[in-house]
């Protein structure tokens, strides 16, 4: 059955990253989409062009254009499902009652459920999402648990990765660690930044590097952390990475060090994908999807110290790194497929549309 698809943003980010492959997904499983984007988004431009789809000015919520615009395409529209992501495109998406279509109105953190109240359905990607959606009101009939998956590992041509290697100056035995996010306050790149000052230069005779991929507001002070500590030299500010590929395949390592407020964490799961070890905080997405010691270390959040010794740990014993990527690409399988997630897509369609 097709379905609509509208996301507001302007810059790429986790929620973003995810419209983007999810969107992609569903074509190759076969269910004819559309997409409704922000004109002159980095989605737009950079991910959507061999995909169906239209781009509205998504200014504010209150632009009357953008309101007209919206109305506009909801009802000429013949999709029957309509799915919104975050909250400039679902206060903007009104369905006009008795034509038979459904607003299903997908979450990715924990915000405010007043502008999502009017959807006819709503899905968490974590089970403690949907719980505190519930607790906030929303009826539990309603509300439905739906994990995101993990692409697959894109092999990178070698030629690409020493090219890569090379750009950055990287050492045949230096330790890389990967970072990936925005650069906001509750990634916790802070933290990072704290665990980079306090770790020695070498480990085992490794010199280690950080690579950050993002961009946003803190940098210029996450940089100004990293001169402070004596770690600038360590760390490669990489910024936005459209394809993110090259940088976790050359990576010895993946950190994610989100503050509690985080909610699933892509990250995690294109670590496991990617078979590298992961340090991560014990944000709620992460103390909910992975199993410490097993498929990830896992450390306390707002702990640099912490964070430190972890990393240092994983990097100090090669078992317990074999450990984490068997475990982890084993959870892709199990918990995190690609085909699995489409098909329960694919079923909670069908059931919203029965039940209309």
């Amino acid at each position: 059955m097709k379905s609509l698809h509208l996301i507001g943003s302007k810059h790429m980010g986790g929620a973003e990253r995810w419209f983007t492959r999810f969107m992609h997904a569903m074509v190759r499983h076969g269910e004819p989409v559309e997409a409704v984007v922000r004109r002159g988004s980095e989605l737009a431009v950079h991910h959507l062009a061999d995909l169906p789809h239209r781009e509205l000015p998504f200014r504010t919520v209150w632009d009357p254009l953008t309101r007209f615009e919206v109305a506009r395409l909801l009802k000429a529209s013949d999709a029957p499902i309509v799915q919104t992501y975050m909250g400039r495109a679902t206060r903007l998406t009104h369905l006009e009652p008795g034509r038979g279509k459904v607003h299903v109105s997908r979450l990715g953190g924990y915000y405010k459920l007043d502008p999502f109240r009017h959807a006819h359905a709503w899905i968490g990607n974590t089970r403690g999402l949907c719980d505190w959606m519930i607790k906030g009101g929303l009826p539990a009939a309603r509300v439905f648990h739906i994990t995101n998956f993990a692409d697959p590992a894109r092999a990178v041509p070698e030629a690409e990765l020493a090219a890569l290697r090379a750009r950055i100056g990287l050492g045949p035995d230096d330790w890389l660690i990967v970072t990936a996010g925005r650069l906001i306050d509750v990634k916790g790149h802070r933290f990072l930044v704290e665990a980079m000052g306090r770790l020695p230069a070498e480990i085992d005779g490794r010199r280690l590097r950080l690579v950050v991929l993002g961009d946003g507001n803190l940098r210029s002070s996450l940089e100004e952390q990293a001169r402070q500590l004596g770690a600038a030299e360590r760390i490669l500010w990489a910024g936005w990475q459209h394809d993110p590929a090259p940088w976790f395949s050359i990576a010895d390592m993946v950190v994610f060090p989100s503050r509690d407020e985080e909610t699933l964490g892509n990250v995690i799961l294109e670590a496991w994908a990617y078979g590298k070890p992961l340090v991560a905080s014990a944000f709620r997405g992460a103390r909910e999807i992975t199993r410490h010691g097993e498929d990830a270390w896992v450390v306390p959040c707002d702990d640099g110290a912490a964070l430190a010794d972890g990393i240092e740990h994983v990097i100090r014993n090669p078992g317990l790194q074999r450990t984490m990527l068997r475990q982890g690409l084993a959870r892709i399988d199990k918990d995190f497929s690609e085909a699995a997630v489409i098909a329960q897509y694919r079923a909670l369609y069908a059931q919203l549309l029965d039940n209309r």
